[in-house]
């Protein structure tokens, strides 16, 4: 865990890696929930016994867009910035869903800071997310995000 003053303070930490979060499991409750939420019901997530019968593991597989939207709560593990303002998910330059997540695996997020600079009122920071798989070589996802934080008036 890392722990800065203000936005501005994570420059120190720009081409080194955050860490690791715990790892999470992922369940078919919160697949279906993320389905129930999103429309995205595709029985590759959704239908356990097809799955059983037709996926190369026999389970059911996580949303790629589920894994991307853990990246905010799980980085909270990674970094605080102690003085600031709102912030802001600016987007993503690049995503990638690198290998399926099975139902009941486990995932942990590392983060590298790729830049950290000024921007209007507040900071910019780019970082490198990738969400780890356990007992797997490749990555799940990997994302070169964008946050806007402002700077505490």
């Amino acid at each position: 865990m890392i722990t800065v003053g203000e936005p501005l303070d994570l420059k120190a930490n720009v081409g080194k890696s955050l860490g690791s979060t715990e790892w999470q499991k992922i369940t078919q409750t919160h697949i279906d929930t993320f389905a129930e939420l999103t429309g995205d019901d595709h029985w590759i997530h959704v239908d356990i016994e097809r799955a059983a019968r037709e996926l190369p593991q026999g389970k059911t597989i996580a949303h790629g867009l589920f894994l991307l939207s853990l990246i905010p709560r799980l980085q909270r593990q990674l970094f605080i910035i102690e003085k600031r303002g709102a912030g802001l998910n600016y987007g993503y330059e690049k995503v990638r869903f690198t290998a399926p997540v099975p139902v009941d695996s486990l995932v942990c997020l590392t983060q590298t800071i790729l830049g950290v600079r000024p921007r209007g009122n507040g900071v910019q920071i780019e970082i490198q997310s990738t969400i780890e798989l356990q007992d797997s070589l490749k990555p799940a996802l990997v994302a070169h995000g964008i946050l806007l934080i402002e700077n505490l008036k």
